[in-house]
């Protein structure tokens, strides 16, 4: 929406209150709600104040006054709330300058784009991220001094098939790695996952199909691709939508990577573009009809994906999924069609078409800085010319081990990420698109996580160890 569009909308159709999001170094979507008479010309143009200090990662208490900019054009009407409500996504500036605040997310995507354009390489990046997620009847966790430990369940799940119910138990449920894609009534998740698709096609989305995802109980619904801050802003309202549609039918959503031991992991590939004068700059005469700019893209994605996984597989758990055996991409190389690398070409005839496919993100990513990483990752193969090497064309899943050792691989653990981001991110600074601040900060919250994990006793190690 235009700001006219914005004010006219909450005159005509009786809006109640304006919610203003913003999302946090982790990619948690934050909020706060004000009342519909007070948002007016100068609230679009001036903005919100806030007390930064209370984000984790950013503001210190003596410097905590900050501005949230909305954007006029993510407007939408929340489905959720009882009052009718209008939501806005921000962006958060310095109040005595005006500046973009240099830790803000989604002003880091917004940096990487106006970067793009300075460059010369193209005018627009296009972003198509495929994020799935598992849906759960019951979770529980503790940890506690005494206590480390945590249960789910779900009725549709694998585990399930001699349960007792109070109805009596069915059946009809996909095996492990065995939900791609069966109709109902192994398919449980029909109507909700329509649900979601059709409240994110109400408040303007573009969106396309949904289906079961491999492992028992996993989901996946299909975004159309869009630019790079848009698409940022379309997948929070994704994961949010999906968490409140999960809620109401009482169940209970979750983008970890990694939920469920023995079975595959929730992965975000992400589809990349990028255009020029509305011309595919990735469309050419090369390697699977790419482009050499498309190829040097690709060879800066190999070149950084252990920086990159500092952004794009940011938690601890994100590697329990990066491990063989569960179609997880872990090998730093790149093919057509081929889905068992970490970079793929997906087949298609027309050049409008033609895009780059890295598998090894997932949904934990906050997206607006997993988006402009990968990005820039890419703009620097195209700077430097860097070499993907040789396609490799085979089941890299199936390799014997002394082809395997001279294939890279991606990190494998967040320790080994974070270390990676230590080491190399000077490409990241290029337009001061990301800071060295920015880096410290967000360097900062992901060893605590790192701290958190590696400190605490496992399950696993009373099972293996405790009676050493």
């Amino acid at each position: 929406m235009s700001k006219e569009k914005v004010l006219s909308t909450i005159k005509d159709e009786g809006v109640e209150y304006v919610d203003i999001r913003f999302t946090d170094p982790r990619g948690k979507l934050q909020h706060v709600t004000v009342m519909a008479h007070m948002v007016d010309e100068d609230f679009l143009d001036e903005g919100f104040m806030f007390d930064g200090s209370s984000i984790a990662g950013w503001k210190s208490i003596e410097a905590s006054d900050m501005k949230l900019m909305p954007d006029t054009e993510s407007a939408y009407i929340d489905p959720f709330y009882a009052e009718k409500t209008m939501a806005l996504h921000c962006s958060i500036v310095e109040p005595d300058t005006g500046e973009a605040y240099d830790r803000d997310p989604r002003g880091t995507a917004e940096k990487a784009e106006a970067y793009l354009k300075s460059s010369g390489i193209g005018d627009v990046a296009y972003f198509g991220p495929e994020a799935e997620f598992f849906l759960f009847d019951d979770v529980k966790y503790a940890v506690t001094p005494n206590k480390v430990a945590y249960e789910i369940d779900a009725d549709g799940a694998a585990w399930n098939t001699d349960a007792e119910f109070e109805m009596g138990n069915l059946g009809h449920r996909p095996d492990y790695k065995g939900g791609y894609f069966p109709v109902n009534p192994s398919d449980d998740g029909q109507d909700i996952r329509s649900e979601m698709l059709s409240t994110m096609k109400r408040i303007g989305m573009n969106v396309d199909k949904h289906h079961h995802e491999v492992a028992t109980t996993q989901h996946e619904l299909g975004l159309i691709f869009d630019s790079l801050t848009k698409q940022g802003d379309n997948l929070q309202k994704y994961k949010y939508i999906i968490h409140n549609v999960a809620l109401a039918y009482g169940r209970s959503a979750t983008f970890m990577p990694k939920p469920i031991q023995g079975d595959n992991g929730s992965g975000m590939h992400v589809n990349m573009s990028i255009w020029k004068d509305g011309k595919p700059v990735f469309a050419g005469d090369k390697y699977a009809d790419l482009s050499q700019e498309a190829l040097y893209f690709i060879g800066g994605l190999l070149k950084h994906a252990k920086t990159l996984n500092a952004f794009t597989n940011p938690s601890t758990n994100s590697y329990k999924r990066l491990i063989p055996g569960f179609e997880a991409p872990v090998l730093r190389a790149y093919s057509a069609r081929n889905r068992s690398g970490c970079v793929r070409i997906p087949w298609t005839e027309s050049p409008k078409a033609k895009r780059v496919e890295a598998r090894f993100p997932d949904p934990s990513a906050n997206p607006y800085l997993a988006f402009s990483a990968l990005l820039m990752a890419g703009l620097d193969g195209i700077k430097n010319k860097i070499d993907p090497g040789e396609a490799m064309d085979k089941n890299l899943y199936d390799l014997p081990p002394e082809e395997l050792e001279g294939i890279p691989t991606v990190c494998g653990s967040l320790r080994e990420a974070l270390e990676a981001l230590e080491a190399d991110h000077d490409f990241l600074l290029a337009g001061d698109v990301f800071t060295k601040d920015q880096i410290a900060g967000y360097l900062e919250l992901k060893w605590e996580e790192v701290y958190a994990f590696e400190h605490c006793p496992h399950p696993m190690e009373y099972k293996m160890y405790y009676s050493c």
